[in-house]
């Protein structure tokens, strides 16, 4: 293992000390530990969290436009509920909290207790869990689909929304419907290395990819023959654009009863009718070149199915450390969506209109 750390047990305190250093604007706590930015009056404090080794998600979207806060866990970790209380707390300027969790289980385990402890003081809470991996319906990590990079759609639109206003329940609703109209899917060409265990996560032979691998190195569909770029972006669109039908069953907090509710819902129906955002994400150890080889390949076969793509982002955003790879990630947006994506946004790792 070849890493640029000091010491294992320091990885995450240290970057989060590197990250306070480049951008002033953040405001770090160390124990527990938890980022934020000052949020504009009035407006619903939005805070996002998971395991290290992600980045820049999600500390690197806190900023005007996205995220108020994060909590950040140790390596593929979940961060524990002290984290997201201290961190809510810091954050509520009295219009509530919102909650974005990745569908994995000790996020959700996690999320869920900080959120009744919350509600028992009284601070306004609200919760939605993300699951837009398409390649599986469970895995070790979950019940349903995974939580990855269309998270990035939910706390941008979201958080443009909440500078514009919306409430709790408003920001709340929306988040949801953006994660209903996301779908991604994952492919490694090789595993990444977690310090702490100091070699890969899996072993794949120099001719193999996983199809539908997670961003902790899940299985997804099946280990495959690499193939030309061309032909395995048609293959992850063709994931993708399936629409059959899928019923998911998802918790949220009722903030009205104080208690957990369990919804349902259908895929958003993915056709040629409408316009798509597209991000084309880069797992940690692909060469920004190969990305936009894999955007061009996805703009294509766009093309061939007449889906209308009218908004590109190619880059890393939800890594894995240092997996080689790519995702790609739909959002079926409609024109308030489109205008929410448009809004001026300014963070470390996204930035436009600003």
């Amino acid at each position: 293992m070849k890493k640029l750390i000091n010491q294992i047990d320091t990885v995450v305190t240290e970057q989060m000390e590197g990250l306070a250093a480049c951008w002033p604007h953040l405001q770090v706590n160390y124990d527990p530990r938890f980022i934020w930015h000052p949020q504009h009056e009035n407006a619903v404090a939005l805070v996002s969290g998971g395991g290290s080794g992600h980045e820049p998600l999600h500390a690197g979207f806190i900023g005007t436009g996205m995220l108020t806060g994060a909590c950040p866990g140790e390596v593929f970790t979940s961060p524990t509920p002290d984290q997201m209380i201290e961190c809510a707390r810091k954050v509520d300027n009295g219009a509530g909290v919102l909650f974005f969790i990745k569908n994995y289980t000790g996020d959700i385990l996690n999320f869920e207790t900080a959120v009744e402890m919350l509600h028992e003081e009284g601070i306004n809470v609200g919760t939605v869990i993300i699951d837009d991996d398409v390649a599986v319906k469970d895995s070790l990590y979950t019940a349903g689909r995974r939580g990855v990079a269309g998270t990035l759609f939910v706390e941008k639109i979201v958080g443009a929304a909440a500078l514009q206003g919306y409430n709790l329940e408003a920001c709340e609703t929306l988040g949801r419907e953006v994660n209903n109209a996301t779908r991604s899917f994952g492919v490694a060409l090789a595993a990444c290395t977690v310090p702490a265990a100091g070699k890969p996560s899996f072993e794949l032979a120099d001719n193999e990819i996983e199809f539908g691998v997670g961003i902790h190195g899940e299985p997804g569909i099946e280990r495959r023959s690499l193939q030309d770029v061309d032909t395995l972006v048609d293959s992850v669109m063709a994931q993708l654009m399936d629409d059959t039908p899928w019923l998911r069953t998802l918790r949220h907090w009722d903030r009205h009863t104080g208690g957990w509710v369990e919804t349902t819902s259908t895929n958003t129906q993915f056709d040629n009718h409408g316009e798509y955002i597209v991000l084309i994400n880069g797992l940690g150890g692909t060469p920004e070149s190969e990305l936009y080889g894999v955007a061009r390949a996805v703009t294509h076969a766009a093309q061939q199915r007449g889906i209308n793509i009218v908004r590109h982002l190619v880059g890393n955003y939800c890594t894995s450390l240092d997996m080689a790879g790519f995702s790609v990630s739909l959002l079926k947006c409609t024109p308030t969506l489109l205008q929410l994506w448009d809004a001026p946004v300014n963070t470390p790792a996204l930035r436009w209109g600003c």
